[in-house]
């Protein structure tokens, strides 16, 4: 799903993706080579302190959490320590929601469980456009549903139609 949005992408669309993927830490590296080779946009593993740049795919990269910190810099947490899915797209989405200083787009992917949903929403109340991967596209529909389910979603759409979304949204939001 991540190869099939971003290689749809061009490389100046002028915004930071930011990816929270339930890998193991031993593949991420490989993940953002592979993903790197996928896309004209730069992919890389996001580094403590880092912050959003244009024209980039950010992967969050280990066990610990990747947050938006009020210096508007990338950190790694490992609050909540009880939280089930590590690193959490809620982490994420939900610092976002705090830290991030405009309305923009959020997607939620296939995937397994409830991860994302509680955030999406809270993304989708403070203004930002929601989308989640429709049932037939997914391979696991558990994050999605889970989303929908809440309100989370502004958009259901298939993965084909997913990029065309997000490029549609951007060049809005930059007019």
């Amino acid at each position: 799903a991540l190869a099939h949005i971003f290689s749809r992408l061009p490389g100046n669309l002028g915004a930071c993706f930011v990816v929270v993927q339930h890998v193991d830490t031993q593949f991420v590296k490989g993940l953002a080579d592979w993903l790197d080779g996928q896309t004209p946009l730069k992919v890389a593993i996001a580094e403590e302190g880092e912050v959003p740049k244009p024209n980039r795919v950010i992967l969050a990269g280990g066990e610990d959490h990747l947050v938006l910190a009020p210096d508007g810099g990338f950190h790694y947490t490992p609050e909540p320590r009880d939280y089930p899915y590590r690193p959490s797209v809620d982490s994420l989405f939900m610092s976002l929601r705090r830290y991030w200083q405009r309305q923009d787009v959020a997607v939620l992917l296939t995937g397994m469980g409830k991860d994302g949903a509680k955030g999406l929403k809270g993304l989708r109340e403070a203004g930002w456009h929601t989308i989640v991967q429709d049932e037939e596209t997914s391979t696991v529909y558990g994050m999605p549903k889970a989303a929908l389910s809440c309100g989370a979603a502004v958009e259901v759409l298939p993965l084909s139609r997913i990029p065309e979304a997000i490029i549609s949204r951007l060049r809005l939001e930059k007019k």
